[in-house]
């Protein structure tokens, strides 16, 4: 089966390793020449917004303590990374509803999972740019020394996959693409405005600190902060860690489960 000038080949035989990575690669080249066309305006959306990011939570104070300007920049690769997942991944889907590619991707002979991992690796290795950008921006913006962790590429991959998770789940589940338009829309305006990330959540008040203890905004930002300031969670991040693999975790059985009930 050929589409958009790429062919997608599989094994003699569907099982085994070979014939997972076949189809991952024959994805990653299908998804590339499907996406191309937008996926440079994406970077440098993603570049713009890291940099952004990281200056626009220093004019909300006028002066700013070498504390906050580290929880700052820590916070910030957190916000670059979830705007993929809960945005551009169900948008993605949705954009595919509109155009009539949706049934298509569904035909394709590789596993669905294959689908989904395709998408999540292309749309997060462009992420990771915007990522540096931000960290480096805020670096230079309020003269601050970063820790950097080994943990830090475990913790960057499993927030980039509980965004990514949680995101594949909605694309699936909501069919209206106008309602998806809206529902991402609302996640972004919580996330940039109450979610405890770029400042300690003893901001809010208590009945919201209760919610985000329950949301995995929280326990993502943290997982990030404790690989680039460990001494600003000084209580250790297991509890978070395990939080955000719940939610990784449920996100993508919900997928499955609507999955499998197209079939």
């Amino acid at each position: 089966m050929a589409a958009t000038g790429v062919t997608l080949r599989t094994a003699s035989t569907r099982s085994g390793p070979g014939y997972w990575v076949a189809g991952y690669v024959s994805m990653l080249r299908f998804d590339w020449a499907r996406m191309r066309q937008w996926l440079v305006m994406f970077l440098a959306i993603q570049l713009l917004m890291g940099a952004g990011m990281s200056v626009m939570y220093g004019f909300f104070l006028p002066v700013i303590p070498d504390v906050v300007a580290l929880y700052i920049t820590t916070g910030v690769p957190t916000l670059a990374l979830i705007p993929v997942g809960f945005v551009i991944v169900p948008q993605t889907i949705a954009q595919q509803r509109l155009e009539g590619s949706y049934e298509f991707l569904w035909s394709l002979p590789v596993p669905k999972i294959i689908v989904a991992a395709s998408t999540f690796t292309l749309l997060t290795v462009l992420a990771l740019p915007g990522v540096v950008i931000a960290l480096l921006v805020g670096v230079w913006r309020y003269g601050v020394t970063l820790d950097v962790q080994p943990s830090i590429v475990p913790a960057l991959v499993l927030t980039a996959l509980m965004a990514a998770s949680v995101g594949y789940a909605m694309g699936h589940a909501i069919s209206n693409p106008q309602l998806t338009n809206m529902v991402t829309n609302l996640v972004v305006f919580f996330v940039l405005l109450f979610s405890p990330i770029a400042f300690p959540p003893s901001r809010f008040p208590q009945w919201l600190q209760t919610v985000n203890a329950w949301l995995p905004f929280e326990h993502m930002a943290a997982v990030v902060r404790a690989s680039l300031a460990p001494h600003l969670v000084p209580g250790g991040v297991a509890s978070d860690y395990l939080i955000v693999t719940a939610w990784t975790v449920g996100g993508w059985l919900v997928a499955t489960w609507v999955v499998r009930r197209r079939r």
